[in-house]
């Protein structure tokens, strides 16, 4: 198992915004997860760092990585998967045998667990669909234990693992069979969206910002409430889709929470609604940064 000491987290996040972390893990099978997960007591465990806001000033705290952990198996129309398997090579390798029900996974820059923490979905598809169990790591009894579909509380942008007592080591999927054309087809339609609407990482970016208000759309509010003007020194709201910030590079994270806290109270005053955020803030923070964490999340921020 790979250990770096002393690392700097914004070369692995797609933000590229990041201080250093005390120590770095990244276990390449579950039993290496799992050992990890009952020796430590202080640790933040992550896939691709595509939904994360790293605080510049770093995190004191141990931080685990999935994205070694790659096995994955497919059996008829069941699929198992670790936590660390890349949502785009899952969604390829199940239409290659002409199995449906990832196709929305094609575009996402994440992993499994990620996708499974989030309730993952677009374009009428979502994780909570085709998801049958859960293989787990409960913190509090520190053993490994499975839930069913229905013990997950999906909902839109969440699961049980957003209560921070259940980590994600697997989970299996019920799939469909499908003309592998068909399949294809919708593939390509949601990487053509994504292409066209969504910046790619060559603009480095954290995804969506805000989640979708019930019934309503964040990208939408936001380009009504005028922040595709929204340009800071290092940081910009992206011009093809208001709910994107885009690093222009050698941003900080106090650039990202200041843009955040002018797109939330731009919505806010315009509409009386207060976004909720998507991208999760991780680390020590300034004075500042607490300030603005405690607008944008109500205090409830990572540490």
């Amino acid at each position: 198992m790979q250990v770096r000491d002393n690392f700097e987290i914004k070369n692995l996040t797609t933000f590229k915004i990041g201080g250093r972390v005390k120590k770095l893990y990244l276990p390449e099978t579950l039993e290496e997860f799992t050992g990890l997960l009952r020796e430590l007591d202080n640790y933040m465990v992550l896939g691709s760092c595509s939904d994360v806001l790293f605080s510049s000033s770093g995190y004191s705290g141990n931080v685990i990585i999935t994205t070694e952990m790659k096995n994955f198996d497919i059996k008829g129309t069941r699929v198992y998967a670790d936590c660390g398997v890349k949502d785009p090579l899952i969604s390829q390798k199940v239409c290659d045998v002409s199995l449906s029900g990832l196709e929305f996974l094609i575009g996402l820059p994440g992993t499994i667990g990620g996708a499974v923490y989030m309730n993952a979905g677009a374009h009428g598809q979502c994780i909570a669909d085709v998801l049958v169990s859960c293989c787990l790591f409960d913190k509090q009894t520190k053993e490994v234990v499975f839930k069913q579909n229905n013990e997950m509380d999906f909902s839109y942008r969440h699961s049980i693992l957003h209560e921070g007592r259940y980590i994600l080591l697997s989970a299996e999927f019920e799939l469909k069979k499908q003309e592998q054309e068909k399949i294809k087809e919708l593939m390509d339609r949601n990487l053509t969206f994504r292409k066209t609407i969504q910046p790619s990482l060559a603009f480095p970016n954290a995804g969506s910002v805000f989640k979708n208000p019930e019934n309503d759309s964040a990208g939408r509010l936001l380009d009504k409430a005028g922040v595709k003007n929204f340009d800071l020194q290092n940081v910009k709201v992206w011009d093809k889709h208001a709910n994107f910030i885009i690093n222009k590079g050698g941003a900080a994270s106090l650039d990202v929470l200041e843009l955040m806290v002018k797109m939330y109270n731009a919505v806010k005053d315009m509409y009386t609604i207060e976004l909720v955020p998507e991208i999760i803030y991780i680390g020590d923070k300034s004075e500042k940064e607490e300030e603005l964490c405690n607008i944008l999340y109500k205090t409830k921020t990572q540490k």
